[in-house]
């Protein structure tokens, strides 16, 4: 298997430092490249084309949330997991709905971090746990229900997208259901196929916003 690709924005020298320290652990990740500031972060990202961009929220000059627009954009395939220290609720939505594959607080310790990099790089929802119930109280103050939108959807994916709306990750789902967790895998990509949606992050936002698994 080959190891996953990750490139490093953030404008804290030493802070990268840490990071680079902390992946260079794991033998099934290499860090390609890093950048100090967002413009940088662009240019690098598109010649390298990483799998993963860890990605700082407020920098001098370009801020994440235009870095991550910019990459959504510019750079398909790539995923960007936000490293922050803001636990401010708009700007978790804000890079959720903007693409981003997760939402890390810089607090998170060494094992939670390699599981989150692990994860995102997979497709998987990574949410910090402070930040969950953030996430959902701010989705549901914000976003009035109208009418459901899953039309679409088999009844087997509406249960299987309520679950990833709790923030369920494919074994549990498949505990949940009795399903087989490859069987779990296809029903999540129908679902984010179906909606025009990136990632699993984004379908559980979609999913709290038009009311489904409150």
């Amino acid at each position: 298997m080959s190891a996953i690709r990750v490139f490093l924005v953030d404008d804290h020298a030493l802070f990268r430092s840490g990071v680079k320290m902390l992946l260079g652990r794991m033998p099934d990740v290499e860090v390609v490249g890093e950048a100090s500031d967002g413009a940088e972060g662009i240019k690098r990202v598109r010649q390298l084309a990483p799998d993963l961009v860890l990605l700082d929220l407020h920098m001098p000059g370009l801020s994440g949330k235009e870095v991550l627009k910019a990459l959504t954009e510019e750079v398909p395939g790539v995923r960007v997991l936000m490293l922050t220290v803001s636990e401010d609720a708009a700007d978790l939505l804000d890079c959720l709905r903007a693409g981003a594959s997760g939402y890390l607080l810089k607090k998170v310790d060494v094992e939670d971090f390699a599981a989150a990099v692990r994860r995102a790089h997979a497709g998987e929802s990574v949410v910090s746990p402070d930040m969950m119930g953030k996430l959902v109280r701010g989705v549901r103050e914000g976003s009035p229900v109208e009418k459901s939108p899953f039309a679409d959807l088999s009844d087997r994916e509406r249960e299987v997208l309520e679950c990833i709306a709790r923030g369920a990750a494919n074994k549990e789902i498949a505990r949940t259901l009795n399903l087989a967790e490859s069987t779990v895998k296809i029903h999540v990509q129908a679902i984010l196929r179906k909606l025009d949606l990136q990632s699993r992050v984004q379908a559980a936002v979609f999913a709290v916003e038009h009311g489904l698994g409150r």
